[in-house]
This record gives C-alpha cells, structure tokens and sequence, in this order.
C-alpha cells in the first residue's frame, strides 16, 4: 500500500464521521452533508496523489466539504440562511464545549447520532451510515434486512429529524443512558463488519474490528457501572480472541471445532473472562453478556478439550427469550444438534425463518450431510451457495458440495 493510500485509508476512518457531523450540524441537511463528504474525499483521491498529503487531513477535507455545500446552497434559494451560516462556518482546533463528559470524538458524535427520538432499529441504521459509511447495503446485510427496506427506514429517519426540527447535538451526561443501547448496537455490528473481512480485504473494513474494540473499552472506562458495556467488550475479546484461526494460510474458512486453538489469543481471552465475571457478578444479565457467556464456554473448552454444548444450546436458548432472534435461534439448533446429534438440529431448525440468509440453508445442508441424506444435503448446499457473498465460505460451501458427490 502506498503512503498516499494509506493516508486516504486513515482519513475515511478517522475523520469521515467528523466531516459529516460538522455539516449536519451547519447546514441540518443529513443527504447533503453525505454527499458533501463523499465528493471531499472523492477529491482528496484526485488531488493527494499529485498535491501530496496535507498536514491536517481533516481540516483539508472538512474545508473542501464546505466549500462543496455553499456551491450546492447557492443554487438553491430557499438555502439563502444556510448558505450565510455555512459561509461564515469556522474550524477552531478545539472541539466545541459540551457537558456529555464522553473523551472521545467518534463515541460522541454517536451518541449525538443515536437521538431517543427514532427507533433503535433507525438510530443504528443512521449511525452506521453517516458516522462509519458503511452502505445501505452492508447495513442491510448486518441488520438482515433488505436493502430497499433499509433506504426507506433511513430516509424516514432523516424526515422525522427534519420535521420533527432535532438538533444535531452531543447530549449531557444525564441523557447518555437512554442512548446506550443503540450505541451498543453499532459497536456490536461495527466489529462484526470488520471481523467478516478475510484477510484479502480491504484494510478498512478490517480495522473496524479494532476501532470497535477501541470505543468499547473507551465506553466500559465511562460506564463502569453498567454490565451491558462489560458484557459487550467481554464479547467482543473473546470473538477477536479467536482472528487468526479462523482462516487457514490460503484464506479459506476454518469451522471453530477445527481451529488450532494454540493459535487463539489467550491473553484477550483471559480479559474476556475476568470482564465477564465481573458483569455477571451484578445480578444483571442481559444479551451481550449472554452471548459472551457462550464465547467464554468456547475458549474454556480450548483448555478444557471438551466443548459443553448442553450448556451453549441453553445459553442461546436464554438469549432467544430476550431477543426473539432468528439468527439466535438458528444458531441454537446448531448447538442443539452439536448436543443431542444432526437429527435433533434438524428439528431445531423447522421454525426458524431467515429468507436470503445463507446460513440457514447452510446449516440444514451441514445436518442433512452428517445424517447421510447426500441429495438433499447438496440441494441445500446449492441454495447456500446461490445467497453467499463472502469469498471464503463460497470455497468452504463449495468443497462440502464435493464431499457429497455433487458439482456446484
């Protein structure tokens, strides 16, 4: 990677999400503050590689977005005000005054993202398009949705803000709780986004994992007395715990019972653990502590040489009953049908309701595999196939369709 580059990698994630909030704030227009940071940082492409990397990256880029939104405001006539207010915009080095007492820019400009005001399914769906670019449609992907569905609940979003006048505004101290669940949301989807990226993706997508670590550890310091926040980090490790092995020297997907667990990190896991304890010691459980229960019984059997699948399948079978999760329950037939035999997981899997998701499709055809049911098995391989998008687990599907005598 060149050096250029790698600037321009470092500047979408570190100052993408400022860029916007700064022209949200100023012109109150969610779209156009998008559009405006896309077309700065379209620039910087053009113009760094020959103009070399600017001292303070955001600034330049910040600078060329507001420059962008007084062309688009002065062809607009009723931005007449706006355009007096951006023209006049200044960029002091230090950060506008607010009594939040959250120490970290990006976790603030979350918070300000994840307004009580919209659903959560909204605030999460916002934030992780305007703060992390993510696109609708990786957005979709993570919330399961589909991505036209996805456009609409965030141009519903944007109205209800405009109509409704909600400023664009960190939030005080006492306000933070009502928005933790919605800012645990997107740092549970932000890792995961960067967690499924092989090791041939992009580097950003990859450093989300990190940069989500980052900001939950930041959250837990902030919120020590709120068990979700341990719970979430805990989660978090013990996932991350586990990178290395996950894809084999060629890139291709390792199932967990097969990973060489000496290749874990042991040291995250250890945290992990301790963090979870300490969490569930409040007599508070909730789904992120839930779920790190059952990553902990994972790299306890790393140790252990024997993976208590009786207990993951009532653990998730706890978890459904607090999130009435599809994916929650199916991934509760794989452990059923880890515990009781392929049979019993079959079962399991009758109810569950997942339309595009390729695991599910994926899992039956795993069942049907291990029963020696070899057609069906390869029909279900075929459908998991046709709904995949990850490179790696195309070539796994692709390989379990050869173990069943089939061709793609």
């Amino acid at each position: 990677m060149t050096d250029v580059h790698a600037a321009l990698v470092r500047a979408f994630r570190d100052e993408w999400g400022q860029v916007v909030a700064t022209l949200i704030r100023l012109t109150g227009d969610w779209d156009l503050a998008e559009e405006c940071a896309q077309d700065a940082f379209a620039r910087a492409v053009r113009s760094w590689p020959r103009d070399g990397v600017p001292r303070r990256p955001g600034a330049w880029l910040t600078t060329a977005a507001r420059h962008r939104a007084l062309d688009r405001l002065r062809r607009d006539v009723v931005g007449e005000a706006k355009l007096r207010e951006v023209a006049a915009m200044t960029f002091p080095d230090d950060e506008d005054f607010d009594d939040s007492g959250v120490p970290d820019d990006r976790l603030r400009l979350m918070f300000t993202c994840c307004h009580p005001a919209l659903s959560l399914d909204s605030q999460v769906a916002l934030t992780l398009r305007t703060l992390a670019g993510l696109t609708p449609a990786e957005i979709a992907r993570a919330l399961l949705v589909a991505e036209p569905a996805l456009k609409k609940r965030l141009v519903r979003a944007k109205q209800k803000i405009r109509h409704a006048g909600i400023p664009y505004r960190v939030p005080p101290a006492h306000l933070l709780p009502e928005r933790t669940p919605a800012v645990l949301a997107v740092l549970y989807l932000l890792f995961n986004e960067g967690y499924s990226a092989t090791a041939g993706a992009d580097l950003l997508r990859r450093e989300l994992s990190a940069e989500a670590i980052r900001l939950a550890r930041v959250l837990h310091r902030l919120m020590p007395d709120e068990p979700e926040a341990a719970g979430l980090l805990a989660l978090l490790l013990l996932q991350d715990a586990r990178r290395d092995a996950r894809v084999d020297d060629h890139g291709d997907l390792v199932l967990l019972e097969d990973q060489d667990r000496a290749r874990w990190d042991h040291a995250e896991i250890d945290e992990g653990v301790a963090l979870l304890d300490a969490a569930l010691r409040r007599g508070a459980p909730g789904p992120y502590q839930v779920q790190a229960a059952i990553a902990a019984c994972h790299d306890r059997a790393a140790r252990a040489q024997d993976t208590d699948w009786p207990q993951i399948a009532a653990l998730y079978g706890r978890l459904a009953s607090m999130t009435r999760s599809p994916v929650v329950e199916l991934n509760r037939a794989v452990a059923v049908g880890m515990a009781a035999g392929p049979a019993a997981g079959l079962r399991a899997l009758s109810d569950v309701d997942l339309p595009g998701y390729h695991l599910l499709p994926a899992t039956r055809a795993e069942f049907l595999r291990r029963l020696g049911r070899r057609s069906e098995a390869a029909d279900a391989y075929r459908e998991a196939l046709r709904l995949v998008t990850s490179d790696a687990e195309r070539r796994f599907l692709t390989r379990r369709l050869a173990e069943v005598g089939c061709a793609p």
